[in-house]
């Protein structure tokens, strides 16, 4: 069929655009008043014609009835009625005369034509319109792309074929659609500079991302555009291995993802990359629920961090897995247990894909796979023998092997210069077998993913503990330094009630106390008070008396110098256990937030954790609780599943996890759940903030763990315990204030829900697991989401991230996005933020308000990260992982700080970030490079030393490095 735009081209002036009409720079040069006129595609405006329409509605009913003279009859005299319907519609619409698009006039045709009953014809020439649309907007394709010179690309299999300009395109847009102040052109003419003949497509991906990447800092919305030109050279990977496809634009994967589904699944099956009972799922049920549109959610880092450290991968190398494929295998293995795996497993992946919560990492590396060691945290005790000391060393290799994250009690070992009957000789202490410990954390890297990491824990009475707070220093004998172990103090109350009374404190050796190690609170006080008159009457030999401030500065010390050991606390974490009937809790984890019960050569305490993402709950401004509640009710139940699923590779460690059934439910997001209700971290709305969703987690916790209770039957230790006594975690702060009385605790012990209700249900119905929440790092599945890391403020407003695949710029779109409302963000802004190193506080032109609401980690007064925390641990049965930011540190700040941690009830404390009182002028800002690396900002997981000077140019700030195992090993 053939037709012609109704109109023709003519000279071109200035006009007002009518009713109906787009606004044209061009019309006729000759009109008079009253003249409909009509503005053609080209811009040019030319006299209304209604013989043009009737010439092209001849032409289309012609092409549908044929040219006989019969058929010709009735045209005409059809064509001749309908034109005068059009004309006359609008001049009844504009009397006066006026502008009209030609879009517009063939809208009135299409839908004359079909008032007037010739169905056929109007079909025809829809159809018409469309096909000459679609060339139009090739044409303009082709013109557009012909501003960049031909490029021949290098493929697969060595040949070469010119560049597909148009499908190139087609990425870039898909990449930018939907995102506001991102320039799709502006990507796509940078990286075609960088082309060249020969250049392989891979590159050409690579060109397209290396440029979307540097418009970061400039529009946080690029770390988006740049994920999604990164999914195209995921697809093309992992599709060409499935054989489902060569590749594929993001609209094309509603039905690629399907079959690539069912061929990854059935592919790495027969590759032993995935367990067997996979393939008992109705696939192509499963491979219909994924939904492609998820894959836009990620930013650049969150995504990259997948492909590198994530997605399962043949021995070549290649991945097989994408975004939503990757969901999805970790949602069967954790549903494989279940009545209706079909049903839970599309539940478990609309979780999991929606970011609102995400699965720890090792529950991501290996749900599905033939050895599904799932859990994140082991907690272990060493005894006093050789047999046992080299035992937990084999337990420590076994576990880490399957990426978990280790917590080692080391009090009972038998401390340096005690006697060994055995030999009758003199024990070395404690340190030589730490310094084995830590190369054994080295030597076993969890199949390359990551490298061991272990966190050694020493009560402060042991007489080897001042050797002990040494371990991480640089200097001294190597031999007894453990450069790649984390270290902690496991402090009892009653040392800290010596350093505020500025009393004296005794070191012993467990095996002249052997009872000590099992006590706590006011049967500790008076156990330790025996042992110390013993002491002092000389029946007991190997005792060391110290002023107890002392060796509180020496631990402070030590923090600041080497970032170790960290501080935790024994009695609040053993005197708020619901497990206090069954065991003692004798240590923490590897990042502090594990709390649980362990016996040397009996049981290995196990942790599942998870974490609601926070941010995704806040809606308009609020905590959304509906939401909130959905999402831990399955959180739970997957954490849950985690047990029964689990690969143990130590005996003990199922016994343990079998017996008690513990899970660790925790939160990311805090810092940009707050961003979204405008609240600055350093203020008392968000501590109430900290105070009131941490209490909705936790009643939702509690209450999805007894609901699975009623469903599946409580965990097996439940009589006797807190829970069962009807003590919450709320209860349990009255037995720490009675054990260390009133004037050595203060803790804020509001409450909104109804506890009491819960209180029933959970006597009632029992719990399914005996502790419930714990909260972790979250730094990788952090980055994955998109969001802050668990309760951390700000680290920067710009930095640089560093992951496997290189460096590059971070910058805060919270920050960036109010800047833009007040019309301050600029390159200048952006030069602004570089000099200070991602602080706001000295650029003047940022109003207060802001100020407060982005001041960084280190310009936030430690008190109200306490604070927040102190609220948190009210409501948490087990403890949180709290690293403590001090800027302008000294000993007094320090001393204050860890002081009021403790007086606030928190459980533990995690690294120590600290910078010196230490500064120096700048000279240059343009450094002509994203990846400068600052001196002063200190690494997320170094010691907490004084920075180094800071050099001349203004280099964007540097966060913690991924390839670091405390950023991920229990996460």
């Amino acid at each position: 069929m053939h037709t012609t735009d109704t109109g023709v081209t003519a000279e071109t002036t200035t006009t007002p655009a009518t009713e109906g009409a787009k606004t044209s720079a061009t019309t006729v040069s000759a009109t008079t008043p009253g003249q409909l006129r009509v503005i053609k595609r080209n811009g040019t405006v030319v006299p209304y014609d209604e013989g043009k329409i009737a010439v092209a509605m001849t032409k289309a009913f012609l092409a549908v009835e044929g040219g006989t003279a019969a058929a010709s009859s009735r045209v005409h005299e059809t064509v001749a009625g309908l034109t005068e319907q059009i004309s006359a519609t609008f001049k009844r619409r504009m009397p006066s005369g006026g502008t009209i698009h030609i879009e517009d006039v063939q809208d009135q045709v299409e839908l004359t034509l079909m008032r007037g009953g010739e169905h056929k014809v109007a079909r025809d020439y829809v159809l018409y319109r469309e096909e000459h649309a679609r060339l139009r907007a090739d044409t303009k394709q082709s013109e557009a792309d012909s501003k960049y010179p031909s490029v021949k690309v290098t493929l697969a299999d060595g040949s070469t074929a010119p560049l597909d300009m148009a499908r190139v395109r087609t990425i870039v847009s898909e990449a930018c659609a939907g995102l506001t102040d991102v320039d799709a052109d502006a990507i796509l003419d940078e990286a075609m500079r960088n082309l060249y003949d020969g250049v392989s497509l891979d590159d050409v991906n690579t060109s397209l991302v290396i440029t979307a990447r540097t418009l970061v800092e400039k529009e946080p919305n690029y770390s988006f555009a740049t994920a999604r030109l990164l999914l195209d050279k995921l697809r093309t990977e992992a599709l060409n291995r499935l054989g489902t496809a060569t590749s594929a634009t993001q609209e094309e994967m509603t039905e690629v993802y399907p079959k690539a589904f069912a061929s990854y699944i059935k592919l790495g099956v027969r590759l032993e990359l995935l367990a067997e009972n996979l393939l008992s799922y109705d696939l192509e049920k499963l491979g219909q629920a994924l939904l492609p549109e998820r894959d836009l959610q990620f930013t650049y880092l969150g995504l990259q961090t997948l492909y590198d450290r994530y997605f399962i991968h043949t021995e070549e190398g290649v991945r097989i897995e994408l975004p939503q494929v990757f969901f999805m295998r970790v949602a069967m293995g954790l549903a494989i247990e279940e009545e209706n795996k079909e049903e839970r497993a599309i539940e478990f992946y609309q979780l999991l894909s929606s970011f609102d919560y995400m699965s720890s990492t090792p529950t991501l590396f290996n749900a599905g796979t033939l050895r599904p060691q799932l859990s994140s945290c082991y907690l272990t005790t060493v005894p006093d023998d050789l047999h046992g000391i080299y035992g937990a060393m084999q337990d420590n290799a076994m576990l880490s092997k399957w990426a978990g994250g280790l917590g080692n009690d080391w009090t009972p070992v038998r401390g340096l210069g005690s006697y060994i009957k055995g030999t009758n000789g003199k024990s070395q202490g404690v340190v030589p077998f730490l310094k084995v410990a830590n190369d054994t954390a080295v030597a076993v890297n969890q199949g390359g993913k990551r490298k061991g990491a272990v966190c050694a824990y020493l009560e402060t009475w042991h007489i080897d503990v001042e050797e002990f707070l040494d371990l991480r220093k640089n200097t001294g004998d190597d031999r007894r330094r453990t450069h790649d172990m984390n270290t902690a103090n496991w402090v009892p109350d009653l040392f800290m009630k010596r350093v505020f009374e500025d009393k004296e404190w005794t070191l012993f050796s467990p095996n002249d106390v052997p009872d000590l190690h099992d006590l706590y609170g006011t049967a500790f006080e008076e156990r330790y008070a025996e042992y110390e008159a013993k002491a002092a009457a000389g029946e007991i030999k190997l005792a060391k008396k110290v002023k107890a401030v002392d060796l509180w500065r020496k631990m402070l010390g030590m923090l600041f110098e080497t970032g170790h050991p960290w501080i935790t606390f024994k009695d609040s974490c053993n005197l708020r256990s619901p497990q206090q009937h069954v065991g003692v809790v004798h240590s923490s984890n590897l990042c502090t937030e594990i709390t649980l019960n362990t016996k040397a050569n009996d049981e290995i305490a196990v942790c599942n954790l998870g974490s609601v993402n926070l941010a995704q709950h806040v809606v308009d401004g609020k905590l959304d609780n509906a939401k909130l509640e959905k999402t831990i009710k399955t959180a739970v139940r997957m954490l849950d599943n985690v047990i029964d699923i689990n690969y143990y590779s130590v005996e003990a460690a199922r016994t343990s996890n079998m017996r008690h059934r513990p899970v660790g439910l925790g939160l990311m997001g805090f810092q940009d759940a707050i961003y979204k209700m405008g609240i600055a971290y350093g203020s008392d709305e968000a501590v109430e903030f900290a105070d009131r969703s941490m209490e909705a987690i936790s009643y939702h916790a509690i209450e999805s763990s007894s609901e699975l209770a009623a469903e599946r039957g409580a965990y097996s230790t439940f009589e006797g315990s807190l829970w069962d006594q009807g003590i919450l975690p709320i209860d349990s702060i009255k037995k720490l204030v009675e054990s260390r009385g009133p004037n050595f605790i203060e803790v804020d012990r509001s409450q909104t829900l109804d506890w009491d209700g819960l209180r029933a249900k959970v006597k009632q119905q029992g719990m399914r697991n005996s502790n419930v929440m714990a909260i972790a790092p979250t730094a990788t599945i952090a980055n994955i989401t998109g969001v802050s890391q668990s309760i951390e403020p700000t680290y920067q407003n710009l930095y640089v991230k560093s992951n496997l695949s290189g460096e590059f710029t971070v910058v805060n779109p919270y920050l960036v996005h109010d800047l833009k409302d007040r019309g301050l963000w600029d390159s200048v802004m952006v030069n602004d933020l570089k000099y200070y190193e991602g602080s706001v506080q000295k650029i003047d032109r940022i109003p207060a308000d802001l100020k407060a609401k982005y001041s960084t980690a280190f310009e936030i007064e430690p008190r109200w990260i306490v604070d927040a925390a102190s609220r948190r641990q009210k409501w948490i049965d087990q403890a949180q992982s709290l690293n403590l930011y001090i800027g302008e540190a000294n000993g007094k700040k320090l001393d204050i700080t860890y002081r009021m941690a403790w007086f606030r009830g928190l459980k533990t404390t995690y690294y120590l970030r600290a910078l010196a009182a230490t500064s120096t002028e700048k000279s240059t800002i343009e450094t002509g490079t994203m990846n400068a690396v600052s001196a002063t900002a200190p690494a997320a997981s170094s010691a907490a030393a004084a920075p180094q000077a800071a050099p001349q140019a203004a280099p964007v700030p540097k966060a913690c490095s991924l390839d670091d195992p405390d950023c991920e090993a229990c996460q």
